[in-house]
């Protein structure tokens, strides 16, 4: 009894070793509480626009609007991110959504609610998620040791697809019980956790990072810094294919709930907390990792798309509810192996923009891929989603396959990707602060300043 309690204490304090962290401790916390707002009103304003109009088209349409300036401004966002001092701009971010949510409930609970103010919200919020995004997930290098990366991502992800499964069951009971507007109001309320959170950090123990001298030119930087690592481009391309076919949930559950279940919106709500609950475990599962690989990316991938084409086959809620927790397991993995293998095969300096450019593949594409899918399920029903996300995901793994096999030996690695593979040597740490990247050809190292905390 003593040696399992014992293997029990070591793999906790493996899965949460972050927590340790005072700084990270105290962001975890406030981020808990906000992500369950955050669903909240992610649920409800997708019920809010269905009630309204009743079309799959338009809930593609406030997606896209949601996350469409990503497209336009995720590699300028990213700059910006590497040179501002990200937990002011955290602040700021958090701030103006904050705004943003109450502005929703008042027309919403005054009952002037029309769906042209919907979509503006819903742009205005997309604005603000594009620094929003990259400068929460590169904020975590500076609370964490780079050894401490997977760990942290992965409770990050927690956190958040905690927030998935508990906030759309709140959403869903609120909604049938008073009226959608006082779930915008909770959500606005929510974030006086992280704001606070955010302010009592001790900035004096947040680690330096490089910061540009300028803005020009450092946006295109990034993008030829990815385009120029085997791995990284490698990833982005799955981490893109996926996002654009294979993660509209939004689109796909409440003509799922309302269509093929004849479930209102607590069915809805029920099946986004389903999936929440299948992430919660998956991102457990990848917090108790202590490597990445681009190798077991495109594994999890393939069992991505797989258990997505079971899914198509569910055949009453429950059933659905299930599959919904398999696939939340699987896609939290991908979503973490993802994240973690750019951060971790880059260089900290480009953190910024390594992330905004994986933010634009993974939340950019939305635009694209929320009005297809739901012209595709309003055609053929919601059933032919998930066909579309397995037959993609599978097909783009099993087409990155022999290219990923040549790259199986190079774990990547606070330190950089291995040596001995078949690229060559992988290039070593010039110093202590965090993992070597991959270098463009003919460009030394920039001599940057050392950013403060605060």
């Amino acid at each position: 009894m003593n040696r399992v309690q014992g293997a029990l204490h070591r793999a906790g304090e493996r899965t949460f070793r972050s927590l340790h962290e005072p700084n990270y401790r105290r962001y975890f916390t406030g981020q808990a509480v906000s992500v369950i707002g955050t669903w909240m009103q992610r649920v409800a304003q997708d019920w809010l626009v269905l009630s309204l109009t009743g079309s799959g088209v338009a809930l593609g349409i406030s997606t896209a609007l949601q996350f469409g300036p990503l497209l336009v401004l995720g590699l300028w966002a990213g700059a910006m991110v590497d040179r501002l001092n990200r937990r002011r701009l955290i602040i700021a971010t958090q701030s103006i959504q904050a705004v943003l949510a109450v502005t929703l409930a008042l027309i919403t609970l005054t009952e002037t609610v029309q769906l042209w103010m919907v979509y503006a919200l819903a742009l205005a919020l997309g604005i603000v998620n594009a620094f929003d995004t990259p400068a929460r997930q590169a904020f975590v290098g500076e609370m964490v040791e780079p050894e401490n990366y997977v760990n942290a991502q992965a409770l990050s992800s927690t956190a958040h697809n905690a927030g998935r499964l508990v906030g759309p069951a709140i959403a869903g009971l609120l909604i049938a019980t008073t009226n959608v507007g006082v779930t915008f109001a909770v959500n606005a309320l929510s974030f006086i956790a992280v704001l606070i959170s955010l302010l009592r950090m001790d900035t004096t123990t947040l680690r330096p990072v490089p910061v540009p001298e300028s803005t020009k030119g450092r946006a295109r930087e990034g993008l030829r810094y990815v385009l120029g690592a085997p791995d990284l481009r490698a990833t982005l391309i799955l981490i893109g294919v996926i996002a654009l076919f294979a993660q509209n949930f939004r689109v796909v559950l409440p003509l799922l709930a309302q269509d093929t279940f004849a479930s209102g919106a607590e069915g809805y709500g029920y099946l986004m907390a389903a999936l929440g609950l299948g992430a919660v475990f998956g991102a457990l599962f990848s917090a108790s990792r202590e490597t990445a690989t681009p190798w077991g990316l495109l594994l999890s991938c393939l069992a991505f798309g797989a258990i997505n084409l079971v899914a198509a086959a569910a055949p009453t809620l429950t059933t659905a509810y299930v599959a919904m927790a398999a696939i939340g397991f699987a896609n939290i993995i991908v979503n973490t192996l993802g994240r973690t293998v750019l951060q971790l095969g880059s260089d900290p300096s480009m953190h910024g923009r390594v992330l905004a450019l994986h933010g634009l593949v993974f939340l950019g594409s939305t635009p694209l891929g929320g009005p297809l899918l739901g012209w595709i399920c309003e055609t053929f029903g919601a059933r032919s989603g998930f066909l579309v996300a397995g037959g993609a995901t599978l097909l783009a793994g099993l087409a990155l396959m022999p290219r990923l096999r040549r790259l199986r030996r190079r774990t990547v690695t606070p330190g950089g990707p291995e040596s001995g593979g078949p690229d060559g040597p992988a290039p070593a740490d010039d110093d202590e602060t965090g993992p070597a990247a991959p270098t463009l050809e003919g460009q030394a190292p920039p001599e940057d300043a050392r950013r403060t905390g605060g």
